[in-house]
């Protein structure tokens, strides 16, 4: 039967120079849309790895007929939790097909080869040239499988190539021409392609084809899944315009919050621009604060001088501050840490209502988690974060918790009264307050330790390494049972917990970076848990029952996927937001599904928030960068008649970029 080509490459479409990269590699994409500039053709390179600050895979004409090939430059050996340099392209519904490149090696030292039925950077089949010979790996998360391997030569001074021919669960490997491989496993029975290797290697061509048959069963597949696609995107709101609010001078990146800074119901927000201190992103300090109406969008008041420069949005960590009607009086105020104090703001006005110096760094920072240098680098705390929490018993919350960067939490009263502080180990990044036993005082879940609402350690998580980045309490199974803490922690994993500290789930899946929860699933019971990646295989997008089973995967090109539900149609069923991006972003369905998407009409894509702004109940899409800000509704009204979806969310008075978002349903 004759073959169809479905991919091929030959990289002369590409300039001599680098792929896209981050030279930075730095967290921006963990949470803004932060692409890299540049050409990539087909491809996408779905490893970030910080400790190596060149690129990863450059177009060069080495050789003397000026052919462009492409180059993997880094030097990765293999071994636990390494993420091996990989470009990926095509379609992760391939099936059957046989893929072949022309691939140089440039050294023996370490594998170099071609990734196959690729799902994610974490889930594949490998086939590597290997010191003397050829290998067929399984990869499934940090589990390695040596499938087969056979005595071959191979040289670094010409092209080899290299191939597979999946069928079925039947792959046949073989080398310049001749089968060197046969071997049978049915993990995945579809997926992409990648082109990976563990140390400096040269790829000349890539194709990929399929036979008649093949090709015909996946057309037709990939035609019912479109039109199932469009036909929810049919029945769905699409996002339209709704207003636009010029940032002037004073925008800034996902440094803002919502409130209500005159009472009522008008509703603002503020926004804040940085200064660095001392080491990368450890030790900023705000340095402009503007409160802006949303329905007008004029500027309430301004604290500081604005500038307009790219290093205001060049944030990659929280700026202290909150809004919230912390006396009672029935108008928010805005409470920050500004030049070593922690200040009460009259929201109407911006004016110092209270404030006292921040706490003086006293405790041995060669005992202290996450101290740059082992040495405080200033006399007072400059405050990372902020947090508002009800350890007294009060009828609403009226406590506010501050910490440093990653060792140390103290609380205070709203008189600003201190309360107590705690450190153990490491405290995260955004820690969390619930009351579990129901006497009316917050607990503190802060990175792996539950702290009683006096101070007191009751109980940590038996881990060591890493921290907490995003956390989520609540009853996730819907029968009202018990409370759960599901948390990702970077290379810990994934990890659902009880009150009293027992692992009851743990998934270690990548560098676990954004964590949700909703009913994104509405045929299943309970709630499901939405988790994503970035650090090493990033852009892995997981979804969890209730129990924390995964329930499927998939791996995305663009970074900044907030994986917030939202309350799109009203209709009880969470869909999930990635990013702003017209082509890479849009609202996700709990099958994987785009059936939502943003208009091509030059929005924003930096920054994404979700909020209800026009009061019935279902959410807006909050896109801005340094300059615009837009927010899109729904193109029709909401239902009418009956209860009104309205689901518990995350308080407005606790804003932050590490903060898991839930979503536990209510009707009104």
């Amino acid at each position: 039967m004759n073959s169809i080509t479905l991919f091929e490459e030959d990289f002369s479409s590409f300039s001599l120079g680098p792929l896209p990269y981050d030279p930075e590699h730095s967290a921006m994409g963990e949470y803004h849309h932060y692409p890299s500039p540049g050409y990539s053709g087909s491809w996408y390179d779905p490893i970030v790895n910080y400790n190596y600050k060149g690129p990863s895979w450059i177009i060069t004409k080495p050789h003397m007929d000026g052919k462009a090939i492409l180059e993997q430059m880094r030097v990765q050996p293999m071994g636990d939790r390494a993420a091996l340099p990989t470009l990926a392209a095509g379609e992760k519904d391939w099936r059957d097909y046989e893929l072949t490149v022309s691939l140089r090696p440039l050294t023996r030292t370490f594998a170099s080869g071609i990734l196959f039925r690729y799902q994610t950077s974490m889930m594949h089949y490998a086939l590597f040239l290997v010191e003397g010979g050829v290998e067929l790996h399984r990869v499934e998360k940090y589990e390695r499988t040596l499938l087969g391997s056979v005595k071959a030569d191979w040289d670094c001074d010409t092209y080899q190539e290299l191939s597979v021919k999946a069928r079925g669960d039947r792959f046949v490997c073989s080398l310049n021409g001749t089968p060197v491989l046969d071997v049978t496993d049915g993990r995945y029975e579809e997926g992409g392609i990648a082109l990976s290797s563990c140390m400096p290697a040269q790829y000349a061509r890539v194709a990929v084809t399929a036979d008649g048959a093949s090709h015909d069963a996946w057309k037709r597949k990939r035609s019912r899944e479109e039109e199932e696609t469009r036909r929810l995107g049919g029945e769905l709101p699409r996002p339209v315009l709704w207003k636009k609010i010029d940032l002037a001078d004073f925008g800034a990146g996902r440094q803002i919050r919502f409130g209500h800074l005159k009472g009522g119901s008008e509703m603002f927000f503020v926004i804040c621009q940085h200064q660095r201190r001392v080491y990368k992103d450890r030790y900023p300090f705000i340095s402009c604060m503007t409160a802006v109406s949303v329905d007008s969008g004029e500027v309430l008041w301004q604290i500081g001088e604005p500038r307009d420069d790219e290093d205001v949005i060049q944030l990659t960590t929280d700026l202290p501050f909150q809004i919230y009607d912390i006396d009672g009086d029935g108008i928010d105020e805005v409470i920050a840490s500004w030049d070593f104090t922690l200040k009460i703001l009259d929201g109407r006005t911006g004016q110092v209502k209270k404030e006292i110096p921040t706490p003086l760094n006293r405790e041995d920072p060669q005992k202290l988690c996450g101290i740059e240098f082992g040495i405080h680098a200033t006399n007072r705390l400059n405050v990372d974060a902020i947090r508002i929490v009800n350890v007294s018993g009060r009828e609403r919350p009226s406590d506010i918790l501050i910490k440093d960067r990653y060792a140390r939490l103290w609380v205070y009263d709203g008189d600003l009264n201190l309360k107590w502080s705690f450190t153990h180990n490491n405290t995260g990044h955004f820690p969390y307050a619930f009351d579990f036993d129901g006497d009316g005082k917050d607990e503190i879940f802060s990175c792996y330790n539950l702290i009683s609402p006096e101070g007191k350690r009751l109980w940590s998580l038996p881990i060591e390494q890493d921290h907490t980045d995003e956390i989520v309490i609540g009853k996730f199974d819907g029968k009202g049972g018990e409370d759960r803490i599901a948390i990702v922690s970077g290379w810990e994993g994934f990890m659902l917990v009880d009150p009293r500290g027992n692992i009851l789930r743990r998934d270690i899946n990548g560098h676990g970076q954004r964590i949700s929860v909703g009913n994104y699933c509405p045929e299943r019971e309970g709630l499901e848990i939405c988790t994503t990646t970035f650090w090493g295989n990033q852009g892995i997008i997981y979804l969890h029952d209730c129990e924390g089973n995964e329930i499927w995967h998939r791996e995305f090109p663009g970074n900044g996927n907030m994986i917030t539900p939202v309350n799109w149609d009203g209709s009880g069923r969470d869909l999930i937001l990635l990013n702003g991006s017209r082509d890479l972003g849009g609202l996700m369905d709990g099958e994987g599904r785009i059936p939502v998407r943003f208009p091509d009409d030059g929005h924003p894509d930096l920054c994404a928030e979700v909020l209800d702004l026009t009061g019935d109940g279902r959410e807006e899409i909050i896109l801005w960068d340094r300059n615009r800000l837009w927010i899109y509704t729904q193109d029709r009204p909401a239902a009418a008649g009956g209860p009104v979806y309205s689901p518990e969310k995350y308080p407005l008075y606790n804003g932050s970029n590490y903060r898991g978002e839930f979503s536990f349903p209510r009707w009104e």
